[in-house]
């Protein structure tokens, strides 16, 4: 059901998300299985799904950096008051984290070897690319447990990418953003991770344009 992601660094592991309450200690025994420790973690969004774990792992973890997008800061501190100009549906999913931040991450941010993308599904969504090989870390950007399917897309079969997108509209366009990289892998917060996916975004960013063709 949820996924999190360990990327290997030079000097270690940065861990992306940290699914959902209860996975710190499998968490902790993936990365030392493969032989090394978790030095970083960086947030795609403050959905209880993705931090759950997060204070586990920080209590586990002493000196860890912790990074999130610095619109999504705010969510994952149990604000979720919004800007002047943002609108969307009433914020839920969130779990208030009590670890500190270290990092407020920007588009174009370095993180390690990540490249931080601002794509909306919550205010502060971002997604990250291995600047190495130009895999991408899509968050819920995109699903790819019903095939290919972009946030805020509505399908009766499969209603959940639209359901849980905050602004449906900017889901859809920030799937887009996303596709336009040519990323040589996609590897998403729930489903499995595919290689070569560019044909497989393209049309899953079609309809999305199709549902939601206004920004």
């Amino acid at each position: 059901m949820f996924n999190c992601f360990l990327v290997r660094e030079g000097e270690g592991f940065t861990l992306v998300d940290t699914n959902a309450p209860g996975s710190g200690g499998a968490i902790l025994r993936a990365a030392e299985s493969l032989g090394s420790k978790i030095n970083r973690i960086v947030l795609t969004h403050a959905h209880f799904d993705h931090v759950g774990s997060l204070d586990a792992l920080a209590k586990g973890l002493p000196g860890v950096e912790i990074c999130i997008g610095e619109r999504e800061a705010r969510l994952l501190q149990g604000d979720h008051s919004l800007d002047p100009g943002e609108k969307g549906k009433p914020l839920l999913g969130f779990k208030k984290a009590h670890s500190s931040v270290h990092r407020l991450l920007k588009d174009g941010d370095i993180v390690g070897s990540l490249l931080t993308v601002t794509c909306p599904h919550t205010p502060g969504h971002v997604a990250f690319v291995d600047v190495r090989d130009n895999s991408l870390i899509a968050g819920d950007s995109f699903m790819t447990q019903m095939g290919v399917i972009a946030a805020g897309v509505y399908s009766v079969f499969f209603p959940l990418p639209a359901w849980f997108s905050w602004n449906c509209e900017l889901a859809a366009w920030s799937a887009a953003k996303l596709s336009a990289l040519k990323p040589s892998l996609l590897a998403v917060g729930h489903g499995d991770t595919l290689p070569s996916p560019g044909a497989k975004m393209d049309r899953a960013v079609e309809v999305a344009l199709q549902q939601h063709p206004h920004h």
